[in-house]
């Protein structure tokens, strides 16, 4: 995390229309460039998409650079970030747009400005992605032992397969987060709350 970053993202409730948070994006693009995202499409570094853990698919996002003012649309097609503090990942073009290229991450504000409510559909919370199956599965079966349910979501990654860990399946993104919240308390695990998207 770069020096001089905000602390924690800061999130405004949801209302019917009305989406708004804070916090550190960053961008991606070469080695993810043509491969598969969250969605199913091909990702294209050069469309303006971005990836969101928790905002529904299609969502038009308005990002707005805190440091020079600087604003673009994106559309969410993936999931992520899956770093700490981190609240949306941009395509290149994106980036580009509000010059954020060089420094690499940029405190942004996030406006949803269409799409379907943030507020509808089940949430979890993902707490280990692993490239060994068997790592994903040990971890599924102690935390379903307390837990239920507990998932392996698979990820084709540039990087290779990963087994991603997520646990629960809730009815909002508030209960998601006070599930994640007794997971770092009790199993000390590092959480994130997603949207489970199928």
């Amino acid at each position: 995390m770069p020096s001089g970053a905000p602390p924690a993202a800061e999130r405004q409730p949801a209302l019917p229309g009305e989406y708004v948070e804070q916090g550190i994006a960053s961008w991606y693009g070469v080695p993810f460039d043509g491969h598969r995202t969250s969605n199913g499409e091909i990702y294209d570094m050069h469309q303006f998409t971005a990836a969101h853990r928790t905002l529904p698919f299609g969502a038009i996002v308005r990002v707005t650079n805190l440091r020079n003012g600087k604003q673009t649309e994106v559309r969410i097609n993936d999931r992520g970030p899956f770093v700490a503090d981190r609240v949306i990942d941009l395509s290149l073009s994106a980036a580009q747009a509000i010059d954020m290229v060089g420094p690499g991450t940029a405190p942004v504000r996030l406006e949803m400005i269409a799409g379907s409510s943030p507020l509808v559909g089940f949430f979890g919370v993902q707490v280990g992605a692993f490239q060994l199956e068997e790592n994903a599965e040990r971890l599924r079966a102690r935390l379903a032992m307390s837990y239920s349910p507990v998932s392996i979501a698979l990820y084709d990654s540039p990087n290779g397969l990963f087994y991603r860990v997520r646990v629960g399946r809730l009815p909002s993104e508030a209960a998601a987060r006070d599930l994640a919240s007794e997971l770092q308390s009790n199993e000390q695990l590092t959480t994130f709350v997603v949207r489970l998207d199928d």
